[in-house]
C-alpha cells in the first residue's frame, strides 16, 4: 500500500468503528495490530481521531496576555 492508501485504510477503520459502536473508537475496540496500524499511518490517538474526523482539531495555544 502506498502512503494515501494506508492513511485511507485507517481512517476507514476509524470511521466504521465510530458507526459500529455508537461514539468515539478507544484503542480497546481494536485489536493491538490494527491500533499499532493506525496509529502509524495517522499518529498518535486523537490525531487519528482528528484526521478521521470524528475529533474536532485543537488549536494549539500561544503564550500571551496572562
Amino acid at each position: 500500500m502506498v502512503n494515501d492508501e494506508k492513511k485511507q485504510w485507517a481512517v476507514q477503520q476509524l470511521l466504521l468503528k465510530s458507526e459500529e459502536v455508537g461514539r468515539l473508537p478507544k484503542k480497546s475496540d481494536f485489536d493491538a495490530v490494527e491500533v499499532s496500524r493506525i496509529k502509524a499511518f495517522l499518529g498518535p490517538w486523537p490525531r487519528a481521531l482528528e484526521a478521521a474526523g470524528l475529533k474536532e482539531v485543537k488549536q494549539k495555544k500561544c503564550g500571551g496576555d496572562r
